[in-house]
């Protein structure tokens, strides 16, 4: 199994090595990278760039997991847990391997294929996997995938997919990067692990959206050198397609080697005396009615079935949105996991989030696995994590629709704290529609959580403890400097992601509402008229895609 890190190299020597992080943050584990032995300390090459960072995966060896498999649950938690030990010492004891396949920023280096790039690595004295292949062609991409589905088995170490990356570079570069992936790479997972087993009992787990997500008891059953005793059974409609019941005999498979969940019934095998599973109509946290929205993407009944009692006031919501706060990608508090949450959340230390920040260090220190250090660590890390971004602080209240993508983009809007409390008022939600990328499902959504009292003292309480990083604003200079533009129809030979990069990076702002302060409507082919229409009342300057191009130099 392996994970994401980076090394960060000048003048051909490792300086810092991290890990993969939330994407932009990783945590320094240098020393115990360098322990590594198919990590180069020192590269002489002529043409080895000043400056590198090089990505790769760090894993160990199925033959080499089995010596040491009785101290770990597996070769991930092996890998995981060895690279983030204090002493490297502990970590040089672990039989870890390090293959490099890709490179972050470089300077000084002309390449224009990533194959190209990685038979420089082999060249450096980087180790490589040897799956890497160029291939042509959907049909034969397919082909490959199934070859290596084939043989996975018979690898040293564990897979449970291919990764496919656009070859040349500069494409890689055009089509950028979203939240948490880039464009240009699209992961194919094989096809999973399964076992026959039995259902025991059916048990409704309520998230921090309020989403009620029936979760099956099985018997423990062997899948894929796991054992498994819960099984995910989606939501209420899934139940009542497949009728399951329990005391079932059922085919479980684990998803991409990591999610179990129940594919199909024996019915043959099912007992007389069974029972249709009724989904039950209350919240089993708080009481309150479970309800289904309405879809208005897609004109249909949402097939997961919710608690109406929205914030804080669901036990079960409460302690679902305190573990989201706390998370890796909101406020990364390290020593405050989902068990932790759980345990404070039973000792009544905490029940809002401002009460991480009010938690008695003394009394946690004398508590069953705790003492003065752990408990030291972690008031340090909470301290730590009062200094965060906007988009941070967003994503961490767990506002339903509201994902890590959105966050940054209503963030980059907002520029602060102080407009993001004034959404309060419905008519500074309704300018959130002018975001490109924001509709109607997360201004509703934004809507519901401010009209909420116990959210709005929440807020008002972190504001008095948090300290917000000033939002970094993108470039301003370019063709397009201080410009906002809007697009409607189909461009040809270039995206609307791109084209969106392009006027970005260019100094220009993207929206999606027509309105006096657009200074340019793009028409590309079959335009909404409307748009076309009111931009051309408003005396809106319109470009076709041969004027857009040549104001942003695309076309000389």
């Amino acid at each position: 199994m392996v994970f994401q890190h980076l090394l960060t190299t000048k003048n051909g020597e490792l300086i810092k090595g991290l890990s993969r992080g939330d994407g932009e943050e990783g945590e320094d584990i240098t020393a115990n990278l360098k322990t590594i032995k198919d990590i180069p300390l020192k590269i002489s090459h002529k043409d080895f760039p000043n400056d590198i960072d090089i990505r790769g995966e760090v894993f160990i060896e199925t033959n080499d997991f089995k010596k040491i498999e009785k101290d770990f649950a597996n070769p991930r938690n092996a890998a995981s847990g060895s690279l983030r030990q204090k002493d490297p010492k502990k970590t040089e004891l672990i039989p870890l391997k390090f293959i490099a396949y890709t490179f972050g920023f470089s300077s000084e280096m002309k390449i224009d294929k990533q194959s190209d790039f990685i038979k420089t690595l082999d060249k450096w004295g980087f180790k490589t996997s040897e799956l890497n292949k160029t291939i042509k062609g959907i049909d034969n991409l397919v082909k490959y995938h199934s070859k290596i589905e084939e043989k996975r088995f018979s690898l040293n170490y564990d897979i449970d997919g291919i990764v496919y990356k656009v070859n040349d570079l500069t494409l890689q570069k055009r089509l950028g990067l979203m939240a948490t992936a880039p464009r240009w790479a699209v992961a194919h997972k094989f096809s999973a692990n399964y076992s026959i087993t039995k259902i025991l009992d059916i048990d409704i787990q309520v998230g921090r959206t309020g989403a009620l997500t029936p979760v099956a008891k099985v018997k423990p059953v062997n899948i894929g050198g796991v054992m498994v005793s819960n099984a995910t059974l989606h939501n209420e409609d899934e139940i009542i397609r497949k009728d399951i019941r329990i005391g079932d005999t059922v085919k479980i498979e684990r998803a991409g080697d990591v999610i179990p969940h129940v594919i199909a019934v024996d019915k043959q095998l099912r007992s007389s005396k069974s029972k249709k599973y009724v989904f039950p109509s209350k919240c089993p946290s708080c009481g309150s009615k479970t309800i289904k929205d309405y879809n208005f993407v897609t004109k249909k009944i949402d097939a997961v079935r919710r608690c109406s009692n929205e914030g804080f006031g669901c036990e079960k919501i409460s302690i679902e949105k305190l573990k989201h706060f706390v998370s890796k990608d909101a406020l990364n508090i390290e020593g405050l996991g989902k068990k932790v949450i759980e345990k404070f959340w039973d000792l009544k230390f905490i029940k809002f989030p401002d009460d991480i920040f009010n938690l008695n260090f003394q009394t946690i220190s004398k508590l069953d696995g705790w003492g003065s250090q752990s408990a030291e660590n972690l008031k340090n890390s909470i301290n730590g994590s009062k200094k965060l971004k906007l988009d941070r602080f967003i994503y961490s209240l767990g506002i339903r629709h509201i994902g890590q993508e959105n966050a940054k983009l209503i963030a980059e809007f907002l520029g602060d704290y102080s407009n993001f409390i004034k959404l309060k008022d419905k008519k500074n939600i309704e300018d959130l529609s002018n975001i490109d990328g924001i509709g109607d499902t997360q201004i509703s959504s934004l809507k519901n959580f401010f009209q909420n009292k116990l959210n709005l003292k929440v807020l008002s309480s972190l504001s008095k403890i948090l300290v917000f990083e000033k939002n970094i604003t993108k470039k301003t200079k370019g063709e397009f400097s201080n410009k906002t533009l809007m697009f409607t129809g189909k461009l040809n030979n270039i995206s609307r992601a791109e084209a969106k990069s392009i006027v970005e990076n260019k100094g220009g702002k993207i929206v999606s509402n027509v309105s006096k302060k657009l200074d340019y409507l793009v028409v590309g082919e079959k335009p909404t008229s409307r748009k076309v229409k009111i931009a051309s009342d408003l005396k809106v300057k319109i470009l076709n895609q041969t004027d857009f191009e040549k104001i942003s130099k695309l076309r000389q």
